[in-house]
């Protein structure tokens, strides 16, 4: 596999303009993570994540799905285009239902769910059995 040229900071050389996301810390490689992030954003740090980031979505999955390999190959570059891809997923659930401002989101604590391949032992033990009586 080639590497993806650079700019010399973290994403590759074609998405140079997203250069700031990466600083601003968005390129977070979990779950639990990107949530803490977007939390702990205010409504104009998620309005301008969003703002430059949704123009280019459509090339940023054009690139990733031309890499070679699975995303578990990707280059550093890739890698950290991918989890800016990610926070997108969480940035653009806030701004498009809440106006980037959740202040009255009153839902049950996200914390409280740890996404089970994030979990140390990597997932459940065993599947939960089922009863049909």
């Amino acid at each position: 596999m080639s590497p993806t040229p650079t700019t010399g900071g973290r994403l590759p050389e074609a998405f140079a303009d997203l250069e700031p996301l990466a600083q601003a810390g968005w390129c977070l490689g979990s779950e639990q993570e990107r949530l803490a992030k977007r939390h702990a954003s205010s409504a104009a740090e998620l309005q301008t994540f969003y703002d430059l980031f949704a123009p280019r979505l459509e090339a940023v999955v054009a690139h990733l799905d031309a890499a070679p390999g699975t995303p578990r190959d990707f280059g550093e570059p890739d890698q950290h285009l991918m989890w800016l891809l990610l926070a997108m997923a969480e940035v653009s659930f806030a701004v498009e239902k809440f106006g980037a401002d959740e202040s009255d989101y009153r839902g049950i604590e996200a914390d409280r769910f740890v996404p089970v391949h994030e979990l140390e032992a990597g997932g459940l033990p065993v599947p939960n059995a089922y009863r049909s009586s």
